[in-house]
């Protein structure tokens, strides 16, 4: 273990799909071998529903810190504290003791588009988008809450708080019922003022709820200490540490992927995609179809996302007749450019980044007899591409000139193809993370900077795989694809 640099944090990423802890240096580096990865299911029906249990995430978050203890044996006794990242916009309902009482709603259930179209018709939507940073939508939380106080009254009427699966997590591990929230994951719930960093009281009045239905609001550095006896005898080791509140997945892949300025854009797909840039100083005017939520007090998120990325893959793989995802990316480079003559707009699991809708669905045209299996799925990732190009638009001309473009996520990361056709869509060089576990690297370099050990979050840069240069030809051809995506849009949503 010599080539490694004590201490050493623990990291763990509570993602959409599964838990991921690591164990990471002072110069963030990743110890090979020591990590976990603990699957969790969604429950998902044609409803719009998206949901989990809440229990099922904790148990697989501790297994996964189970394991990485184990696999770290002596060197755990050198961890000096543990980072958090959660996936973003979760909500469950808790009673008074703070037992879960309701499944965690995810980003993806939409079953709130009725109450979140009324919402738009209630609220002075640009005002309420300019304090927030989010446009009202089921993404977040006031639609849902409208939703569970409407379908279920007497349930919504036994929930105490309103807390994101971290919050409930640290509630079960500190035995505390005052455990608080990070400004970077409260952000990502449509309820902060990212302004003055408090909960937004004019929109809970609306709701129904006031402050002492949420959790207390503090920096992602602020730790909490003192695991109950239960935990404490099962990681011993970790009793009295600092575990510092969780930060937003998509926070932690911009950090972990060295885009902390506004001269390197991240580009993320993994189950679903986004774009942003992390830069310092006063909230950002947001660019109508954007987002911005906060990391912490002095810096902002400003970009936009989409429910659509790896999942497309997956959708393909369990539904056409492909070859085995290793023969898929040589498949996809024996075709030519958008020459399918299939129109496709992704939102197999509905729209966020750039309109927002409600009620957008996937749709495939220009399906004809002879179309094969590999050419649809070229065709949902080419329309994939468009839609980051839609974000880039709005987002790319507040960037500073000269900007990186740096790509990063599993579903990306592991197909050139994709990576090309990206860099074409966008006609700017993409460069490759040369690191697989970005989130977790951002999480624990947040811990490293806020236990000391860094005095800034550019101490160790991130390294660069690959880079990806535009194809002029195929960039031509893109342009003609992507119009054709914005007509059918237009002629469908409107």
């Amino acid at each position: 273990m010599s080539d490694y640099e004590s201490p050493f944090v623990l990291a763990v990423d509570i993602g959409s799909s599964s838990v991921k802890a690591g164990f990471f240096d002072a110069r963030a580096k990743s110890v090979k071998g020591v990590e976990e990865t603990i699957p969790h299911a969604q429950t998902v029906a044609s409803d719009g529903t998206s949901e989990e249990d809440a229990d099922q995430i904790r148990i697989a978050t501790e297994q996964a810190i189970d394991s990485v203890l184990n696999k770290a044996g002596n060197l755990a006794s050198e961890i000096i504290g543990v980072g958090f990242d959660c996936m973003s916009s979760t909500v469950l309902g808790v009673d008074a003791q703070g037992n879960a009482i309701t499944p965690v709603y995810t980003y993806a259930d939409t079953r709130s588009a009725a109450d979140v179209d009324r919402l738009r018709d209630e609220l002075n939507v640009p005002i309420i988008y300019d304090r927030t940073g989010v446009m009202q939508h089921t993404s977040y939380l006031p639609g849902r809450i409208r939703w569970l106080r409407r379908t279920q009254p007497e349930l919504a009427d036994r929930v105490d708080r309103y807390v994101d699966v971290s919050t409930y997590i640290f509630t079960k591990w500190f035995g505390r019922r005052d455990v608080k929230a990070s400004y970077c994951v409260s952000s990502w719930s449509g309820l902060l003022n990212r302004h003055d960093l408090e909960w937004d009281h004019g929109l809970l009045g609306r709701l129904g709820i006031d402050e002492s239905n949420l959790p207390e609001l503090a920096p992602w550095s602020t730790p909490e200490r003192g695991l109950t006896g239960e935990f404490a005898a099962r990681w011993p080791i970790l009793a009295e540490l600092p575990f510092l509140l969780a930060v937003g997945d998509g926070a932690a892949v911009n950090v972990g992927t060295g885009c902390v300025d506004e001269t390197k854009v991240a580009l993320t797909i993994g189950t679903t995609g986004a774009m942003r840039v992390l830069s310092e100083g006063p909230a950002p005017d947001v660019p109508t179809g954007l987002w911005a939520y906060r990391l912490g007090s002095n810096r902002t998120l400003l970009g936009g996302s989409f429910s659509e990325g790896g999942n497309v893959v997956q959708w393909a793989l369990d539904n056409l007749k492909l070859p085995p995802i290793e023969q898929l990316n040589s498949e996809l480079t024996k075709l030519k450019p958008a020459q399918h003559g299939i129109n496709v707009l992704p939102f197999i699991a509905g729209e966020r980044a750039t309109g927002w809708s409600t009620s957008a669905t996937g749709v495939l045209e220009g399906v004809r007899i002879s179309t094969t299996p590999i050419e649809i799925l070229q065709a949902m990732l080419e329309s994939v591409s468009y839609r980051f190009a839609m974000v880039a638009d709005l987002l790319l001309p507040g960037v500073k000139s000269g900007y990186q473009m740096i790509a990063s996520g599993g579903a990306i990361q592991n197909s050139p193809w994709w990576l090309q056709t990206m860099c074409d869509v966008l006609g700017v060089p993409v460069g490759v993370s040369a690191e697989q576990q970005d989130t977790s690297r951002g999480t624990a370099v947040l811990a490293l900077n806020a236990l000391g050990v860094w005095d800034s979050l550019e101490t160790h840069h991130a390294d660069i795989a690959e880079t990806y240069e535009p194809n002029s030809t195929n960039a031509e051809i893109y342009t003609e694809g992507r119009q054709r995506q914005s007509e059918l849009y237009s002629r469908l949503l409107g």
